[in-house]
């Protein structure tokens, strides 16, 4: 869960709030190699009245996530108790503090730098410090809540703990070099050379520092510094498919060994690699070469983040020149919630026609890969079908709610608001709606936009008045009262600018609104499920404690939904590739 996953990385963030624009040969980023498949990191400096801001928004939050941290906890014990411990005592080290005075106690510097990167495959972290002996420390209360504490080790002169995993053929790395602590997950036989590396006894002989590749990716996409991520698909892919890293070797060697105990069949088998994998990979990768993101904007009440797909060459041409006639697609949204998404099933249906097109003339001949073929033959088959109308004449959607109330435990929600779908033959669409439900048969509309009420024997299970009205690109309807007198506005409204392909914005109120439903949803859900084991007192103890972590979850996410003021984002195609955006205002 999303929340969930970002308090625990709480007595982290500051770390990805800070570094020193300058090459410091200490930096974490000096030790990442040039040639990484992945890295997250820094590149400056939040302003110290910022990082204050988000520090205080972040202790406001606080109690609301470990109240949801605690039901996970919880839920876990019976399962695995050693996680439950290890989770319960990370939730101790955070209850009762602010996250600032957490950081200091266990000696985590939230002006610092880190770096997230692979080795490889291998996953390697390294962050600043404070106070090194109040970092191990910390990690000595976790390994005593956990019951398993490290082994130690020694490696040139650095002291280091490792966890090994014989089932998972892994190994955890933890140690403190310096003011830098660095852990990483390792195969068990990983050779002395990775080792250094990896501690940082040995520096790789060229390093993404030095070679300024995230500055030159924050340049070109508009990232801020604090904290920018990429991953690269032409070395990640190949990695992966072609048996060269010891990494991703471990892991498959693993699941044979447990493969081979339940059905016999032979390890050495399981771990045969065809010679077509590595190239086969490396043609998936020349699709997608990459991905990458990073804040556009961070400050007390905003927090914009963009995502960018690096798409081969024709697949950018086919879509980023393309202006979708989707009427909204191009408007500035006051609903409370609007969606707007095109689905050009023209251009669509052509280009997956000719990925099937392509795969079928060269087919994947990797084991791991061959279920593409079937895939990529069913996608053949639907963009032929897809060309019958109305699906072949589609445009896209567009959705307004204005209003939305949770229905009773069994009845239908409540809301008012318009729903737009595009398409070049609104008529054929409308000819086909009377087709299929008799009660339209008189229904008769004209392309200017006048608003028609449907008959109330149709619109009687909503309990509320519905409207239809036809512009020249699309079908259009409104449900609740005085909503008819939005229609003309909607089919009017613009249709965005070349390579648009969505928008969305919803405010705090519908958020608030959406998660008080699911919540009551939720609690109907676990107050029938308990009754239900009414007979069996231990199921229904069980059943009413995951009603009542249940309850603390949605509680949580109520207390965050109360801050949002609105949630926005889009997609759209440039000439690099896609960029999806996200811009959260808080209040």
């Amino acid at each position: 869960m999303r929340s969930t996953t970002r308090v625990v990385a709480l007595g982290l963030a500051g770390v990805l709030l800070a570094a020193c624009h300058h090459k410091d040969k200490d930096a974490p980023l000096a030790f990442v190699p040039a040639d990484t498949p992945y890295v997250v990191a820094n590149l400056d400096v939040l302003d110290d009245d910022t990082r204050k801001a988000l520090l205080a928004q972040a202790d406001a939050q606080l109690p609301s996530e470990l109240t949801q941290l605690r039901s996970a906890a919880d839920e876990m014990a019976d399962s695995n108790a050693d996680t439950s411990r290890l989770l319960k005592a990370f939730i101790a080290e955070l209850d009762g503090k602010t996250i600032e005075a957490f950081a200091q106690n266990a000696g985590l510097n939230i002006k610092g730098r880190s770096a997230f990167y692979g080795l490889g495959l291998s996953p390697v972290v390294r962050f600043e410090l404070t106070d090194p002996k109040a970092f191990d420390a910390f990690v000595g209360r976790l390994e005593a809540a956990y019951g398993k504490p490290f082994d130690t080790a020694t490696l040139g002169n650095l002291h280091y703990r490792k966890h090994v995993s014989a089932e998972g053929g892994v190994q955890v790395i933890l140690a403190v070099a310096g003011k830098q602590a660095v852990a990483a997950l390792l195969p068990i036989d990983a050779p002395e050379a990775t080792l250094r590396l990896a501690l940082g006894l040995d520096r790789p002989e060229k390093n993404i520092q030095d070679d300024g590749r995230l500055d030159k990716l924050a340049k070109a996409k508009g990232y801020q510094p604090w904290a920018i991520g990429q991953v690269d698909l032409t070395r990640l892919l190949p990695l992966a498919a072609s048996g060269k890293d010891p990494m991703f070797n471990a892991l498959r060697k693993a699941r044979a060994e447990s493969e081979s105990a339940r059905t016999g069949e032979p390890v050495a088998n399981q771990l045969q690699v065809s010679p077509s994998c590595e190239g086969e990979a490396t043609r998936i990768a020349a699709r997608v070469p990459a991905l990458s993101f990073g804040y556009t904007k961070l400050d007390a009440t905003h927090q914009s983040l963009r995502w960018d797909v690096s798409l081969a060459d024709d697949i950018t041409k086919a879509f980023s020149g393309m202006k979708v006639e989707l009427p909204g697609l191009g408007a500035t949204s006051y609903a409370p919630f609007d969606i707007s998404l095109a689905v050009p099933m023209v251009q669509l249906r052509g280009f997956w026609s000719a990925q099937a097109d392509a795969v079928a003339a060269k087919p994947f001949t990797c084991p791991v890969l061959v279920d593409l073929n079937e895939s990529f033959a069913k996608i053949g088959m639907m963009s032929q079908q897809a060309a019958v109308p109305p699906i072949g004449d589609l445009l896209g959607l567009r959705v307004a709610l204005d209003s939305f109330e949770a229905g009773g435990a069994n009845g239908m929600p409540k809301f008012s608001g318009r729903v737009l779908i595009g398409t070049s033959n609104p008529a054929g669409l409308l000819a086909m709606a009377q087709m299929a439900a008799s009660g339209l048969s008189q229904l008769k509309l004209t392309p200017d936009g006048k608003p028609v009420a449907l008959p109330p024997e149709l619109t009687a299970p909503l309990g509320t008045p519905v409207w239809a009205a036809m512009g020249p690109k699309a079908l259009a309807l409104a449900i609740g009262n005085g909503e008819e007198t939005k229609l003309g506005e909607l089919l009017s409204a613009p249709t965005g600018s070349a390579g648009d392909f969505g928008h969305l914005h919803l405010n705090g109120e519908m958020y608030q609104a959406w998660v008080k439903a699911m919540a009551a949803k939720a609690e109907n859900i676990a107050e029938l499920t308990a009754s239900a084991q009414s007979d069996d007192p231990q199921a229904e103890a069980t059943a009413k404690a995951t009603a009542e972590r249940t309850k603390a979850q949605f509680a949580s996410m109520q207390a965050q939904a109360d801050r949002i003021k609105t949630l926005s984002g889009g997609a759209r195609m440039d000439s690099d590739g896609l960029i999806v955006t996200s811009e959260t205002e808080l209040k």
